[in-house]
């Protein structure tokens, strides 16, 4: 046995092996709350607890239901985004879960952090993706294009508009496509 150890270091054996806690902060930084009396009841946390995102769900329903449930809590001295960032944890679960565990530490530090920077043509792609591995899905073309679209950002939509010399949906379903494809190859 060696007995080079540090003399300036007298922690003892059960401190030296507990697992290190540095780099394992949340993703998440909520700002500081300089409110009385603020407190989260445990109500609203059951309620978006209630109707957790896994990954597997459509994420534009959930972020509907999320923020409809957000904007019932008011506090004069806390801003709604805060309490978003508060209980965003609460709605996840599984996959979900996971990925935002997976986000750097100390990454997210304002609502808007958490909106996706997914190009255009990666959306198209992993939508195919998935398409892929769902075979038999029984989608017809019409509600596959119906669907990447309605998920798209403002701004892939208004792109996708302007392409097609007006509302994207009033062309036929090739038309379609044939932007997307085109959009995807910029």
């Amino acid at each position: 046995i060696q007995t080079n150890a540090k003399m300036a270091d007298n922690r003892t054996m059960a401190q030296m092996l507990q697992a290190p806690i540095e780099g394992y902060e949340d993703a998440i930084v909520v700002p500081p709350i300089n409110a009385n009396n603020f407190k989260l009841k445990q109500t609203l946390i059951s309620i978006v607890q209630s109707n957790q995102f896994t990954g597997r769900q459509d994420p534009h329903n959930h972020l509907r239901f999320f923020n409809k449930v957000t904007s019932t809590f008011r506090h004069p001295e806390v801003p709604n985004t805060t309490v978003k960032l508060l209980l965003f944890p609460f709605s996840l679960e599984g996959e979900a879960r996971i990925w935002l565990d997976k986000e750097p530490p100390r990454s997210i530090l304002t609502w808007e952090d958490l909106k996706s920077n997914e190009t255009f043509n990666e959306a198209w792609e992993r939508f195919k993706d998935l398409l892929r591995q769902c075979p038999h899905h029984g989608f017809p073309e019409l509600h596959q294009l119906d669907t990447f679209y309605n998920a798209l950002n403002l701004n892939d939509q208004d792109a996708l508009d302007s392409a097609a010399g007006g509302n994207f949906l009033d062309k036929i379903h090739r038309e379609c496509l044939s932007i997307i494809e085109s959009k995807s190859k910029v």
